[in-house]
């Protein structure tokens, strides 16, 4: 009997719409999976990771992050190969992301969003490069409306929201910008001002 080893290959035609919105999770629509190098298991992305691993279900002790630029390994949703990070599957040819940044290991199907990546943040941001700036002193971007007009504060989002907790820098969530030049998310300072009513 005879065993076919080789990996199986997809029809490439239309590979890169092939699949296209049906794969993801409900941070990002893409057609692949990272493997955390944390703890080397599998998850749709880092959000889908750090949300299971930072649960209360789970030991304190045990509670990690996957940091953005590890990640070394993805799986092609179609054909399930593991492979090194990169836009194409090596095995089927599926685009794996229409947005694909390879200093953050980040794919994102939904180009709707105007990402792009700044070399100052050192992260992907969304809203297109050319509606916003890198402060060097603030260590974020902002909206070019601010460019010449906003109180500088060093590392204004390099720490928590004031209301949530939640650290602000790679929020997932829209900000806003005090007249003081703090941040803090926008819905926080929009549910303090339903309560101070």
């Amino acid at each position: 009997m005879e065993v076919d080893l080789e990996p199986k290959v997809l029809d490439t035609s239309s590979m890169t719409e092939k699949g296209y919105e049906e794969f993801g999770c409900s941070h990002y629509r893409r057609r692949c999976k990272i493997r955390a190098p944390c703890c080397d298991e599998i998850f749709d992305c880092r959000h889908c990771h750090n949300d299971a691993k930072n649960s209360i279900e789970i030991d304190p002790f045990d509670r990690h992050e996957v940091p953005r630029h590890d990640i070394k390994r993805v799986i092609c949703s179609l054909c399930d190969r593991e492979q090194d990070v990169q836009q194409h599957c090596i095995n089927c040819g599926v685009c794996m992301g229409k947005y694909f940044c390879s200093k953050c290991n980040f794919f994102d199907n939904d180009v709707s969003k105007k990402q792009y990546h700044c070399d100052g943040c050192g992260i992907c941001r969304i809203g297109g490069a050319e509606n916003f700036f890198h402060c060097d002193k603030c260590g974020c971007c902002y909206s070019m409306m601010m460019k010449n007009s906003h109180n500088c504060v060093e590392k204004a989002m390099h720490h928590n929201c004031a209301v949530c907790f939640e650290f602000l820098f790679d929020t997932t969530k829209e900000i806003t910008v005090l007249p003081c030049g703090h941040t803090i998310h926008l819905e926080c300072v929009r549910e303090m001002e339903r309560h101070s009513q």
